[in-house]
């Protein structure tokens, strides 16, 4: 099928695919990783199983995909119509008849399937991962997911017996130093250390695992006056543990954002619906949805930003793409908080903000492409051009002086 399209359709494609991948990948990579510390942080003072982490950063890609995806397609199309300007290819193309809408074909192909895709994560699956992950730190913190007994520290299990283990190895599977006391219902009390043991879960109850020892000793106090507590030795003992009730989870919708599309539209234009859950379902909705219309905008936001002055390789439109996006969506998250408290309309809240937003992408656009000569970012440019000359003078001036300074005096 690329083979059907024309030349420079498929090598505006090629040029933009390859920066958009390297910046989802980079996006995402940066989303995520202080994200990870945090959760290897909760999950190691929870006491729970490492692969917890990745699951959960796991459902919440979909989260930072919906911002990744807008910030690709734009730093994608901009790096490769940059490319085209610094290169002369542009005005080459220009030259032969070639206008900027033409040459925006490909990308607005691209932008079509990403959203798309956009759509499908901010509707439907964002909603559903996320209320996976607050199920999973749930679980992680009630002790559902298999957290483990913190060594070095006594544990309370069942109101009935204390654990202590001292070392934990082969990633729990093996326990080393353990010691038990053990209360029963008869007012017996049993103290029991072994030098090893390792947790077996059971088929036929579930909510009782055991704890197999190894290699220990048993004291049996009954609690009667006179009588001597028992010693009893034993190579290998089976110790049934009742593992604690954990309270089922939460249905989801108890936050607006784990609604999907359908469940937003039934809350939001019910007039039955609370006043407080239909002004959060309205404000989310509406923040889902001019997320969405905003990455139509951002081809020509890129195209704008992407062309330095004449003679030029400044990159200041590069920064400037990725102030103008990231501000936009923290005026939207603002916009959200507002509007979900029933402070501000979210026509005000999310429309007027778009529409001065596209209003601005419109006029830069039009600057490039319609006006000869014409820079979106000029002043900004020249500014920017003149900052650089002070300071690298500046640089060079110390520069000077150190090596001056150097400089051997000359014999008298």
């Amino acid at each position: 099928m690329l083979n059907r399209l024309p030349s420079i359709d498929r090598y505006i494609l090629r040029l933009t695919v390859v920066p958009m991948l390297g910046v989802f990948a980079l996006a995402a990579s940066l989303l995520t990783l202080d994200k990870m510390l945090r959760l290897f942080d909760f999950v190691a003072v929870e006491g729970g199983p490492v692969d917890v982490v990745f699951k959960m950063l796991g459902a919440l890609v979909p989260e930072y995909a919906s911002l990744a995806i807008p910030l690709g397609l734009l730093l994608g199309v901009l790096l490769a119509f940059r490319k085209l300007a610094t290169s002369s290819e542009l005005d080459t193309m220009r030259a032969v008849g070639l206008s900027y809408n033409r040459l925006l074909r490909m990308p607005y192909a691209i932008t079509l399937v990403l959203v798309a895709i956009n759509v499908a994560l901010v509707f439907y699956i964002q909603p559903i991962s996320r209320y996976y992950y607050e199920q999973m730190e749930y679980e992680l913190r009630s002790g559902a997911l298999g957290a483990s007994i913190k060594v070095g520290e006594f544990t309370t299990l069942a109101d009935r017996m204390a654990l202590r283990i001292e070392a934990s190895e082969d990633d729990g599977r093996r326990l080393v130093g353990i010691f038990a006391r053990v209360a029963n219902k008869k007012g017996q009390v049993l103290s029991i250390s072994a030098r090893e043991g390792a947790f077996l879960a059971t088929r036929d109850n579930p909510d009782t695992i055991i704890l197999r020892l190894t290699e220990g000793t048993i004291i049996q106090d009954t609690g009667l006056k006179g009588q001597t507590p028992r010693v009893l030795s034993f190579s290998r003992h089976d110790l049934p543990i009742d593992l604690p009730a954990i309270e089922k989870f939460r249905a989801r919708g108890d936050e607006t954002r784990e609604y999907i599309l359908p469940e937003l539209l039934r809350i939001g234009w019910n007039a039955a619906s609370p006043p407080k859950a239909r002004d959060a379902s309205v404000a989310s909705f509406n923040f889902r949805l001019v997320e969405i219309v905003m990455m139509f905008l951002m081809p020509l936001l890129a195209v704008a930003l992407a062309i330095p002055p004449k003679r030029s390789t400044s990159a200041l439109g590069v920064f400037v793409s990725i102030v103008m996006v990231v501000a936009y969506h923290k005026v939207n998250q603002y916009g959200e908080d507002v509007a979900s408290l029933g402070r501000l309309d979210p026509i005000l809240a999310f429309w007027i903000p778009f529409v001065l937003f596209a209003g601005l992408i419109v006029w830069m656009y039009y600057r490039v492409a319609y006006v000869p000569g014409g820079q979106a970012i000029g002043a900004l440019e020249m500014a920017f051009a003149k900052l650089s000359k002070r300071v690298t003078r500046l640089f060079a001036r110390k520069a000077g002086r150190g090596s001056a300074g150097l400089t051997a005096a000359p014999a008298e």
